[in-house]
């Protein structure tokens, strides 16, 4: 009987062994889960949003191992992103907090926002009116943003918000993307601390990048304080939602 019971432990701690080496496998070389905690990427990504990111798209470095242990020098298997790529970084001033943003410039780049139209080396990037974004903060209150179509010069489309062209980063000095490094923003324009940010985010440097956002599998707008309200809050049209 004791010997049966044994048998039994053993084999369950077993299953949990396994199940979490497979999880921190797939963490690690995969798939990470995300979560949307601010609204820096609206109207792409909102507040509540679940996504997973895929640690395989640009190589690997010691930020995709947990706890960013430094046993990968430089990265591994490295692929450059694309102009337009969604990712989550390690932020460079810090080297802990994630952060998740756009790629809008490359190495080499020069960058610049003049009257709220994006410039990068030296030409403008088009941007086309598509109607009103309008943004709860789940207490009643809203407000109407401007959202527009943004091509970029390799011809990714994607939405962004604005309040105005007039804010403090609609018009900054030109950024040139050093070697190795990107330049990123979030797609609502006035609400991102991003590269144009230098002391608090700056450029991101290759070995910082974790991954690309892929899709969103699950989303919630949290305004429900009881949990039977939970059901209604739930996001079901952006379940299984491709980011671009």
């Amino acid at each position: 009987m004791t010997q049966t019971k044994a048998h039994g432990l053993w084999e369950l701690f077993k299953t949990i062994f396994y199940a979490v080496l497979i999880a921190l496998v797939v963490r690690t070389f995969a798939y990470e889960p995300f979560s949307i905690p601010s609204g820096s990427m609206i109207p792409t990504l909102l507040v509540g949003d679940y996504l997973f990111v895929s640690k395989f798209s640009y190589g690997y470095s010691r930020y995709s191992l947990p706890l960013g242990l430094p046993l990968i020098p430089g990265r591994l298997l490295a692929s450059e992103p694309a102009r337009g790529d969604v990712v989550v970084f390690k932020l460079p001033t810090d080297n802990k907090t994630d952060y998740i943003k756009r790629i809008i410039g490359l190495p080499g780049d020069r960058v610049q926002v003049i009257d709220g139209i994006l410039h990068i080396n030296g030409a403008p990037v088009q941007r086309e009116p598509d109607g009103d974004f309008v943004v709860s903060n789940g207490l009643g209150m809203t407000q109407a943003y401007n959202r527009y179509i943004e091509t970029l010069p390799n011809d990714r489309r994607h939405q962004i918000i604005e309040l105005s062209d007039t804010g403090p980063f609609d018009n900054t000095g030109a950024y040139v993307v050093p070697a190795g490094h990107f330049f990123v923003m979030g797609d609502n324009r006035d609400s991102s601390r991003d590269s144009r940010f230098l002391s608090e985010v700056g450029f991101v440097p290759m070995a910082n990048l974790i991954g690309r956002a892929e899709f969103i599998f699950f989303s919630v707008n949290g305004d429900a304080l009881r949990f039977w309200e939970w059901p209604r809050t739930l996001r079901v049209n952006r379940f299984f939602k491709a980011i671009r």
